[in-house]
């Protein structure tokens, strides 16, 4: 993913939209100036992105690893088998999941 725009005070709000260039689709995330994020309901709440390629897997994990994210035991154990979950400061997560792989 790319980002794909961004804006800073838009009626108090910033924020990034990250997608691929002519996808139907794209994740926005904002922020509200001056207003304090909760954390995640449970560590269960998961976005998932399915990399089936190996070399593009690895790619991502390692893209998040130097954006600076460590990788956590997921609570379902089913997403450590194949894949790595990440989750960030707000205890939010992403699980980068292979389609395929080896146990």
């Amino acid at each position: 993913m790319t980002v794909l725009y961004e804006f800073k005070d838009h009626d108090g709000f910033d924020g990034v939209m990250l997608g691929w260039q002519g996808a139907p689709y794209h994740l926005e995330f904002t922020h509200a100036q001056g207003h304090m994020a909760g954390r995640a309901p449970t560590e269960d709440n998961l976005l998932i992105f399915y990399v089936p390629d190996r070399r593009d897997w690895e790619a991502a994990v390692l893209r998040m690893q130097t954006a600076g994210f460590q990788s956590t035991r997921s609570f379902n154990p089913y997403w450590d088998r194949c894949g790595r979950t990440f989750e960030d400061p707000d205890g939010y997560r992403i699980v980068i999941q292979r389609d395929r792989c080896e146990l």
